[in-house]
């Protein structure tokens, strides 16, 4: 089978390409996580990359890989012949001195994605399972990739990754009729094609080869490592991981132009893969009571309207609602003492004025309600609903629940097999040991005793329903509460998409909570009732 050229990959990817070069010259880098959109040729250039190499191994693995498919486990045929538990390797067994490629990293199980990262870190595999206990090397480059579009993967697996590269489309139209031209091409006569790159790719291979040689020879000067470390303290990122992954990507990256000692050039070039995936905010978020010499809100926002002369007039800038639960109701709405009729008293004023009983109040209030734009947009934390063993049905991605019957995938055996879902695997693994001591007088392949068998243990992961209660009253429109509030929920509601959760809305104002949006699983729909949401009024604690 012919695999497309290396050199003959084009679009806006050279990062991308220099990544993979990087991780080749120096394993000790610690492979490279690809962020981007569906057909930027990912998995293409990765697979052209390891087919231009000599003796350079690529091994998939694709994104149903159970446990014992990827660390290994029992050798079923030579137990059955032998009645011996031999180990028989995984999938990084088979891809130790090459590359694993991880399509769609995001999307694995947890457990999956650090059995595999710890291999990729210590360089060796460790199977303890089903009566074996077995150590081999797993020394590969790992490259793995997502579409964030389809969720991220948790802060203390993006940060195995040495470097993180995003990756998206062409957006040259031109560029992208030369890719169509190039891939036809390719689909004509793919060794016609193949033959045309020949040359470029024998260049871009002996060039990897090359600079892995110089690789041992390269120094780095003291200042260099001490830039690295000023570099890292900068960006705030946690631990020590990518001044480490920096020191070699710029070592790498000097041996691969050619040089002898690595420059701030080197630093420079590599800087934004090491850090791209690990720098963090340096300012922590502001804490509550935080700012307790200043006044509250409540009363500093009230204070700019007591006056007679900024009655019932909006200050530039100002929220008539600011600092005030009552929708902008406060002491000058009542009339003053040469205003009240013979026989009444200021307080019988007030009670016959109060926003309960006064029916110009509706209009005040309909008057001040406002309406704030969606604030910026953030990564929220994970979550999800603690894991159980009730069955459940239903789709989504964020919650893990037991699959029922014939649902889901199926993650480990069981001595129970009630359901009749049975085990194939694990109940002639089971078996295997005991074939030549049993009799067989039905001559068999296999004699299996209800003591061997095994049922499956299926899993999957649910939606969630998620109820949003949003306080709307004028309150909320003080020092920019409600777009920061409106930001966070809007968050949440890409966050909800991401994991095909259902959602609905009910804010809370003046005299009561209304639905703002029924249960559904259109989050387009929420952010649409979100942005018209309006602000005004008290606050209904009741």
């Amino acid at each position: 089978m012919i695999i497309y050229p290396y050199t003959a990959v084009k679009g806006e990817n050279s990062l991308f390409k220099l990544s993979l070069e990087l991780n080749l010259i120096n394993p000790k880098i610690g492979g490279v996580l690809i962020r981007g959109e569906k057909g930027t040729a990912k998995s293409t250039t990765v697979r052209a990359l390891a087919a231009m190499l000599p003796d350079m191994k690529f091994v998939n693995l694709p994104l149903n890989a159970t446990e014992d498919r990827v660390v290994g486990g029992i050798d079923f045929n030579l137990a059955v012949k032998t009645g011996k538990r031999v180990f028989m390797p995984g999938l990084l067994y088979a891809a130790h001195k090459g590359i694993l490629y991880v399509d769609e990293i995001n999307l694995l199980d947890d457990h999956i994605v650090d059995i595999i990262l710890d291999a990729a870190a210590s360089g060796i595999n460790r199977v303890d399972r089903e009566g074996i206990s077995y150590i081999h090397p797993a020394s590969f480059i790992l490259v793995g990739t997502m579409n964030p579009e389809e969720g991220d993967l948790r802060p203390q697996l993006l940060d195995r990754f040495g470097l993180c590269v995003d990756v998206k489309g062409c957006k040259n139209p031109d560029e992208r009729v030369k890719i169509m031209a190039l891939r036809e091409e390719f689909d004509k006569n793919p060794a016609r094609f193949d033959g045309k790159y020949a040359k470029k790719n024998k260049k871009a291979a002996k060039r990897i080869i090359d600079a892995k040689k110089r690789l041992k020879n390269v120094l780095i000067p003291e200042y260099i490592k001490k830039f690295i470390a000023a570099l890292c303290v900068e960006n705030n990122v946690a631990g020590h991981r990518a001044d480490i992954c920096m020191e070699q990507a710029a070592i790498a990256h000097a041996a691969f132009t050619g040089n002898g000692k690595v420059t701030a050039d080197d630093i420079n070039t590599v800087a934004g893969m090491v850090l791209i995936h690990r720098k963090r905010d340096a300012v922590p978020p502001e804490q509550p009571g935080q700012h307790d010499s200043h006044p509250p809100d409540d009363k500093r926002e009230g204070e700019k309207g007591s006056s007679p002369e900024n009655s019932g007039r909006e200050e530039p800038g100002q929220n008539p609602d600011s600092g005030n639960d009552s929708g902008g109701w406060d002491e000058n709405s009542f009339p003053r003492d040469k205003d009240i009729p013979a026989g009444s008293s200021k307080e019988d004023m007030k009670q016959s004025q109060s926003p309960e009983t006064d029916p110009s109040y509706s209009f005040l209030k309909r008057e001040h309600d406002r309406i704030f734009s969606i604030g910026a947009t953030f990564k929220i934390k994970p979550f999800s609903s603690s894991r159980d063993k009730v069955f459940r049905r239903g789709s989504g991605r964020r919650s893990r629940t037991m699959a029922s019957l014939k649902q889901g995938r199926y993650v480990k055996s069981s001595f129970n097999n009630k359901g009749g879902d049975i085990a194939l695997d694990a109940s002639l693994r089971a078996a295997a040991p005991y074939q030549i001591s049993r009799e067989n007088p039905e001559g068999l392949a296999v004699c299996i005793k209800p003591s061997d068998m095994r049922g499956k243990i299926r899993e999957k992961r649910i939606g969630n329903f998620l109820v949003f209660l949003v306080d709307a009253s004028g309150s909320m429109g003080a020092r920019g509460r409600m777009a920061a509030s409106k930001g966070a929920i809007m968050s949440l509601l890409l966050d909800a998409y991401q994991k095909r959760d259902k959602i609905a809305m009910i804010s809370f104002r003046k005299t009561s909570a209304k639905i703002n949006l029924p249960p559904t699983s259109s989050v387009e729909m929420a952010g649409k009732f979100l942005e018209k949401m309006p602000v005004g009024g008290r606050t209904p604690l009741s």
